[in-house]
């Protein structure tokens, strides 16, 4: 298996664990009942935490399927190289970094940049490719 298509376990896993951290911690401040019921019915916002972890959690799942689809579609179009090597190891380690980073705001928004130059790179390798 390649680099490409290990990025993408690596990503599906850190997704997972974000969504993981975020169910945990909204719990902890909704309590457990919350969890175990319908959770029909109005319930006062996420703060501290849980908040954070919650719009971490959205914020991958709006950019992984993304990223997904290009790293997949430049597997099965054979199109990985130096771009896509390139481009798959900056969204991941960026993803990784932008959970800490959520509450410095100029950084968060930096960190979410190079994640996007990362897909940025898929696209390319997979419609232009270098001949």
């Amino acid at each position: 298996m390649g680099l490409e298509l290990r990025m993408v376990g690596y990503s599906a896993l850190l997704g997972f664990a974000q969504i993981v951290l975020a169910s945990h911690t909204a719990s902890f401040q909704r309590g457990y009942d919350w969890t175990a019921g319908p959770r029909e019915g109005a319930v006062p916002p996420l703060t501290g935490a849980a908040h954070q972890f919650a719009r971490v959690s959205a914020n991958f799942l709006e950019t992984f399927p993304i990223f997904a689809a290009l790293a997949l579609a430049a597997h099965v179009a054979n199109r990985e190289g130096p771009l896509t090597s390139w481009g798959v190891q900056l969204y991941f380690w960026s993803r990784l970094a932008y959970a800490p980073l959520y509450r410095v705001r100029l950084v968060r928004s930096l960190v979410w940049n190079v994640s996007a130059a990362g897909m940025i790179l898929i696209a390319a390798a997979l419609l232009w490719p270098v001949q």
